[in-house]
């Protein structure tokens, strides 16, 4: 199970603004950086995390998961698969409240322990595909 329409619609909706964005660097040319973008103008703050702690989208970046000096909602994981578990355990520990494995990227043992330590979880999905299937029943800044 990737991740079902609820998980995805709760967790771009419900679970909070502020997205780490592991594997952003200000390079426009990798799948990073539009859904990054994508993510910033459906009301999201994005975070970049990436060796080279670049700035993107006018967003400070930063190393690691680790050394971001605030709480984070939501990890959305553009590393391949073989680094992807290690950033979702970092996730977890970090106090997230959702990972978000992008498209390709699959790990299914760190999913679980994801969801096993109750978190939402989706793989293998994209974000900026997403957000315009929600339809117009959701904007990021309604408040009922």
């Amino acid at each position: 199970m990737h991740g079902d329409e609820a998980t995805i619609r709760r967790i771009l909706t419900e679970l909070g603004d502020t997205w780490a964005v592991v594997g952003l660097s200000s390079n426009p040319d990798r799948a990073a950086y539009g859904v990054a973008r994508a993510l910033q103008r459906f009301g999201k703050r994005i975070v970049p995390v990436h060796p080279k702690a670049e700035t993107v989208h006018g967003e400070r970046g930063y190393a690691s998961l680790a050394e971001i000096p605030f709480e984070v909602d939501v990890v959305d994981v553009f590393v391949n698969s073989g680094l992807a578990g290690a950033v979702a355990d970092e996730a977890v520990a970090g106090g997230a409240k959702a990972v978000w494995f992008q498209l390709g990227v699959v790990d299914e043992a760190a999913a679980e322990r994801v969801r096993g330590a109750g978190l939402e979880m989706v793989t293998d999905r994209c974000p900026a595909i997403e957000i315009p299937l929600l339809g117009h029943t959701v904007s990021p800044h309604s408040h009922n």
